[in-house]
Order: structure tokens, then sequence, then C-alpha cells
């Protein structure tokens, strides 16, 4: 039968305190949210631990013990006292596929069905794969049937990150989809669009620091996915053949804003114009790939979003209105939560907020 513990748990809910824990290629992220007495978002607790180049290469745990160490450092830095977590896994480590079942049936039937169609779509053993599921709802075209999305991921890929939970004294409770999750915490900001975001096509980029992921999201649809090589590490790199630096010295300078007074026009402002073509390209394959000619809005997220002039160098490229996504944008702050440096980061937090959400899904 299918394995539906809480670590396949792609798309169940959790109601008690959570942590949502994002592990990138370049860092590690930690969000704590909570509700008020009014309903309104509450961030408790957040925090980002760098990571050496080359402990996580493509999702993949490369230098065990190192990451752990650095989820633990940030643990203990955040303060949080949660030890239930909610992780994540590239979309690239998971198959998803969307099959129509008849409508009525019991979990367990649903369990056979689901276990039945898997595997068409897998290309391994069921006994090596995490797999779960949803029911989304009535099939519009089929009465009498309803869409069922399946998630599935080898269980080495859930058990590494598992491991790098349990070795930081937290307890992995779900397991999500990178792009699910930055994708549930754009929805919120999209609802705050005119008309509520309905019938608006937005693209959203989180550009990290080796790829750049794009979803093109109208009302609950993902019209299009990509992902790009390119992201952040590519201006670390630019520093350090400008001037010299160690890669390890220009990362620093870098996030510290320790930088010689000729970068912003000789390294800075090209980088930008790099990046935004590239995001223009992004959307140009989106054109070409659909039915669609345009978009209404693009959301930037990541730890490059903020790059000072990138949301005008990318109107300027597209003529699409552009604006730098702050996942965090009308919550009220803990006690424990500075909000001059959060500001500066929020679009690092993008999936990690997403992730800590799932404690609130209905």
């Amino acid at each position: 039968m299918i394995s539906l513990d809480a670590l396949a748990s792609f798309f169940r809910r959790k109601q008690s305190a959570l942590v949502g824990v994002d592990i990138s290629s370049s860092s590690v992220k930690l969000v704590e949210l909570g509700r008020n007495a009014d309903g309104q978002w509450v961030l408790e607790h957040c925090g980002i631990e760098r990571l050496e180049p080359g402990w996580v290469s493509d999702g993949n745990i490369e230098k065990f013990d190192e990451v752990a160490e650095a989820l633990r450092r940030l643990v203990k830095k955040t303060g949080t006292k949660t030890k239930n977590a909610a992780l994540a896994l590239p979309a690239s480590s998971v198959i998803t596929r969307r099959i129509v079942l008849p409508a009525g049936l019991s979990e367990q039937e649903l369990e056979v069905q689901v276990e039945s169609e898997a595997n068409q779509y897998i290309p391994f053993s069921l006994d090596e794969v995490s797999l779960d599921f949803c029911v989304i709802g009535p099939n519009p075209q089929s009465p009498g049937d309803v869409d069922v999305l399946i998630a599935a991921s080898r269980k080495d890929k859930v058990q590494d990150r598992q491991g790098l939970a349990e070795a930081a004294g937290l307890k992995p409770v779900i397991m999500d989809i990178e792009s699910y999750a930055s994708r549930r915490a754009a929805e919120r900001l999209i609802q705050e669009l005119p008309d509520g975001g309905r019938n608006l096509i937005v693209a959203l980029f989180e550009i990290g620091a080796y790829t750049t992921s794009m979803q093109v999201i109208r009302n609950d649809d993902v019209l299009y996915e990509r992902d790009q090589a390119f992201g952040g590490a590519q201006l670390t790199q630019q520093l350090v053949r400008q001037y010299g630096f160690t890669p390890e010295e220009a990362e620093n300078k870098k996030r510290n804003g320790d930088l010689p007074e000729d970068y912003a026009t000789t390294v800075l402002r090209p980088f930008v114009d790099t990046l935004a073509q590239e995001i223009s390209r992004a959307l140009q394959f989106f054109f070409t790939s659909t039915p669609h000619n345009r978009v209404d809005y693009v959301m930037l997220g990541g730890g490059s979003a903020a790059l000072a002039g990138l949301a005008d160098a990318v109107t300027q490229q597209t003529s699409f209105a552009t604006t730098v996504i702050d996942p965090f944008q009308d919550m009220e702050l803990g006690s424990g939560v500075s909000e001059g440096k959060l500001r500066r980061e929020a679009p690092s937090y993008l999936t990690a907020c997403g992730l800590a959400m799932r404690r609130f899904l209905s």
C-alpha cells in the first residue's frame, strides 16, 4: 500500500505550531507564523544561515553534517521553541500528475486506485517512493468524477531532509514542494492586486543563487513553469573577477554592502541589466509556448530580487509592471524580529514563508 505517513504529506494540513524550513543551495531559512486575536498574520520568528558553495547542489545534500550544523545554529539563533517542521523538495525531485477518479470512493479505495495509476507514471518501484495524493474537486468535464493530484518522490530524497531536521532537533511532519510553497506565499499578495487578483496573469520569479524559477499563475492555475540557470552567484563571480576578492570575501562584501566606490556602475548595473534580459527571455519562452502574449504583473522573489534597480530594469525590458515581493507584507512582527534587517532580506524568505503557512491550511 501507499505510504501516507507524515513525511509523504505533500498535501496534508497541520494546525499545531510549525516552522517552515527552506534548504537552498546558498542558505537555510526558517520562518514561524502565527495569528493574533484579530486573525492578522504574525511573524513570530525568522532567520537565515548561509551555506558554503557545494554543500547543497541541485537540491541534493552533499555535505550533510555541515548543513545539519547550520540548521542547528539557525534554530538556536531564531529563538523558536517549536519542534514541528515543514520542509520542501525541489520540483525537479517530485513527480506530480493530475488524474481523474470516480467520486465517492473511500480513502482506502482512493489509495488503491492511486497506487494503480501511479505505476504508469513513476519510472521506479513504488517501494522506493514516498507518495501522496489529494482530491482537488469535481472534474468539470466529467460529472461524477473528481480530479486527484498525485505527488511522488524517491524516499532517499525525503529521508535526507528528514535527517537534517532531526539532526537539528526538529520533528519533520510535512514534506512540501518548493514551487508550491513559494506560490502559496505569493497568492496572499496577489489577492491584494486590483479586483483581488482575479483573472490576472502573474509571472512569479524566484531568483536563487544558481537557478531562477518561473511560475505563471492565473487564479488557482499554473499556466507555465520553467527553471533557468542564472542567479545571484554570477554577481559574486563578477566581483571576484573585477576586484580579485576570494569567493568568500566577495559573498561577505555583497551581503554587507562593503564594496568599492565604482561597484554600482562597473559591476552591479551590468549584472542587473543582464538579469532583466534573462527574465525577459523567460517571458518570451512563455509567450511562444502558450496562447498568451502578455502578463499583467511580474513579481520578483529570492535573494537577488532586491538588487537596486532590478524591478525598474525588468519593467524597462518587458513593459510589464514589476514589483519585488515581500512575503511578510502587512504582517505584525514578533518581538524577536528585527525589522530593518528583515526588510532587506524579505524576498529571500518566499518559500520558507509558504512552508510556514501550511500550519493554517483549511
